[in-house]
């Protein structure tokens, strides 16, 4: 982080705001580097990262691109309840979960409501199938982007949820 030297100025006639105050001591950046402007276009949210440090509004606005691709990528549909979503609804579930070894990796990423991404919390995404049958079916449905292991171990937790429920009703 740099550090920016603040040096007081009582030099009246440099600055003529200070005119009017006598006496007054103002002080002013003696370090005058410009930081680098970070340009972004209006789709971003651009106005509303303006303020911020260049590499925080570069992370934001990747968190930002990476949740409009996941919306796109899952039909703009939580992938659990099948709840239509926009980009201010939707948020972002790791199916495989990070504290259970998951990675933040667009394969892993989906669109998820907030109750059920509450819902969901840190279960793994097998467990979860099997005690929510109807979330696996949706999400083998509106799922498209996640990874194929994922995928295939839904529909096995979907079919062994409903073939117990079927055995359990018989």
């Amino acid at each position: 982080m740099r550090s920016t030297r603040l040096s007081s100025c009582s030099c009246r006639a440099a600055h003529p705001s200070a005119q009017s105050r006598p006496g007054s001591r103002r002080f002013f950046r003696t370090d005058r580097s410009q930081r680098p402007v970070v340009r972004l276009p209006a789709s971003a949210g651009a106005s509303s990262l303006r303020s911020l440090r260049p590499d925080v509004a570069a992370h934001v606005a990747e968190k930002q691109a990476m949740r409009r691709a996941a919306l796109r990528d899952c039909g703009q549909r939580c992938v659990y309840c099948a709840l239509r979503l926009d980009h201010r609804s939707a948020t972002l579930d790791h199916v495989f979960p990070l504290a259970r070894g998951g990675a933040h990796d667009p394969g892993n990423l989906v669109t998820a409501c907030g109750p059920c991404n509450r819902l969901k919390g840190g279960m793994l995404p097998f467990d979860f199938f099997e005690r929510h049958p109807w979330a696996g079916s949706n999400f083998v449905r509106y799922a498209r982007a996640v990874h194929r292991a994922l995928k295939r171990g839904a529909r096995r937790a979907v079919s062994l949820a409903f073939a117990r429920d079927d055995l359990m009703a018989a």
